[in-house]
């Protein structure tokens, strides 16, 4: 019996002990890689929840004024005035970003509120918010927060207004864009309460440096392009639409 016991203790070699222990150090090195994984989600999931609740507080807060329903939709009030008359009116400006207050981030990068997207068919719902210095580092701060203007013209006027949103692969933010096909419908309204609908004539991919689809040449009409991420971010979903009238 003691022979036996000799005999097998014989086979616990130096290099069996050393595979051993290089087994149990990758085994809980493992289990921290995965501990670490998880945390990392978690935090992520974390912090898309909060910019989620932010961007909502802020649709929340904003104060738009209903749209005039004296005037039919798409129909100019054209207002006669004598050249008297003309003199005595204050000066003003489209420029609707004038009239809202900035507010900063959390980082300190300051921004203003200058209307709302909504997308009905994929129950999309947001403040469309501005920065002053148009900085990749000042948009990468301010997606966080909301979709933001990335190039073009004040909102529902002529030319190509550009929005960019982040691609959560859930449903917030712009997640579900890349899902949009021809003929959906995209709402646009404006500090004023003007509200115009666009309607989806385009869908394709770019490679992350392409900005072609910033172009202002829109013959004139009044078009918006929305721009988010692919699912596995290499490339860059962008979807065209154009005033419905």
């Amino acid at each position: 019996m003691n022979q036996i016991l000799v005999t097998k203790k014989l086979y616990i070699t130096p290099e069996l002990k050393r595979k051993k222990r290089i087994y149990k150090f990758e085994f809980f090195l493992s289990v921290f890689l995965v501990f670490i994984l998880i945390s990392v989600c978690i935090y992520a999931e974390y912090d898309r929840n909060k910019s989620e609740q932010v961007s909502q507080e802020i649709l929340a807060n904003l104060e738009i004024p209903e749209e005039d329903t004296t005037v039919a939709k798409n129909n100019i009030l054209v207002v006669v005035l004598d050249e008297e008359e003309q003199q005595e009116q204050p000066q003003t400006t489209s420029n609707t970003t004038n009239h809202v207050v900035k507010q900063t981030t959390a980082n300190g990068y300051q921004y203003a509120t200058i209307g709302t997207i909504n997308i009905p068919k994929i129950s999309v719902k947001y403040a469309i918010i501005d920065g002053p210095t148009d900085t990749t580092e000042e948009t990468e701060e301010l997606l966080k927060i909301s979709p933001t203007k990335f190039w073009g013209p004040e909102l529902n006027e002529i030319g190509n207004f550009c929005l960019v949103g982040h691609n959560y692969r859930n449903t917030k933010f712009f997640s579900k864009v890349p899902t949009l096909v021809n003929g959906d419908i995209i709402e646009i309204t404006d500090l004023s309460g003007k509200m115009i609908q666009y309607k989806v004539y385009n869908k394709y991919q770019v490679d992350p440096t392409d900005v072609s689809c910033t172009t202002q040449l829109t013959n004139g009409k009044k078009e918006i392009t929305l721009i988010t991420c692919t699912d596995d971010s290499k490339q860059r979903v962008v979807v065209k639409a154009r005033e419905i009238k």
